[in-house]
């Protein structure tokens, strides 16, 4: 699978957050927005998911977006274009069912703007008013701002140390824009604990909000059970059964237990990798 470019779209306080264009000409041609694929960056290595930020099937490409969080990601970040994967399996999930639901928000953080933005464009094309809100700790860390303005009828720009925007937590957005007017649907991508605060905020105003999960997942086609979550009174699989779940079923502490049991053996591969 060969890399057909790479752009560094953040590099800061030790952060590094690159898009990547990978030839595939199967999966530009049937992926759609809120699905997903697995790759292997060597024979070696591990499987890692990445949603498919945009797919353009006249070219046969897909933009993939990733953080370097592990030792996997440290080498797809590495990659340089004309190099090729070991391999990429797609595109894997439900997509995100797209139909005009009226007024909807979407809400972003950090690496998860990525994941919103193809949904923001799927759903403003299906004739919605569509209200973006993305956050990240700074403004060297905000990404896909301009690409979600084109997409939104507004887009609002949160950083926690204000060096862009306005300063504040995404959800602090989100409470005023729900005080002022009614929604049809929330959807909200970005790290767990935020995710987790956006459902505890639309609770109160009985509006359907869907979060994309990042269940730790190995096979991604739901042989192994590691990206297992629990919905309601049901458990299910992330990457078969989602990535998108109505959080207002999530069991968010479940999920943030499973999601850091690999944390201190993540770090330990890191520092040996550092090393050699």
């Amino acid at each position: 699978m060969k890399i057909l470019g790479k752009e560094v779209l953040a590099d800061s306080q030790g952060v590094r957050i690159v898009k990547i264009t990978i030839q595939s000409l199967d999966i530009a041609a049937k992926a759609k927005a809120g699905q997903f694929v697995v790759l292997m960056v060597k024979e070696e290595g591990e499987r890692i998911p990445l949603t498919v930020v945009n797919a353009d099937p006249k070219k046969g490409s897909v933009d993939l977006i990733a953080q370097e969080a592990g030792f996997t990601t440290k080498l797809l970040i590495g990659v340089k274009a004309g190099d090729s994967l070991y391999s990429i399996v797609g595109p894997l999930g439900h997509p995100t069912e797209i139909k005009k639901y009226g007024k909807v928000i979407l809400v972003g953080g950090g690496v998860g703007i990525a994941e919103i933005y193809p949904v923001a464009k799927a759903l403003k094309d299906a004739g919605n008013q569509v209200i973006s809100i993305i956050g990240s700790r700074n403004k060297e860390l905000l990404i896909l701002e301009r690409e979600l303005k084109e997409v939104s009828d507004e887009c609002i720009v949160m950083t926690d140390d204000g060096s862009y925007g306005r300063k504040g937590f995404v959800t602090e957005a989100l409470k005023e824009l729900l005080e002022k007017s009614k929604y049809d649907l929330v959807y909200a991508v970005g790290p767990v604990p935020m995710m987790r605060a956006v459902s505890v905020v639309t609770k109160s105003f009985n509006v359907l909000t869907l979060v994309s999960l990042n269940a730790t997942m190995v096979d991604g086609t739901g042989m192994c059970g590691c990206c297992r979550v629990s919905i309601g009174k049901e458990v299910k699989f992330s990457c078969v059964d989602g990535p998108e779940f109505d959080a207002s079923q999530v069991d968010w502490q479940e999920l943030l237990k499973r999601n850091s049991i690999y944390t201190e053996k993540e770090k330990h591969i890191c520092r040996l990798s550092s090393v050699e």
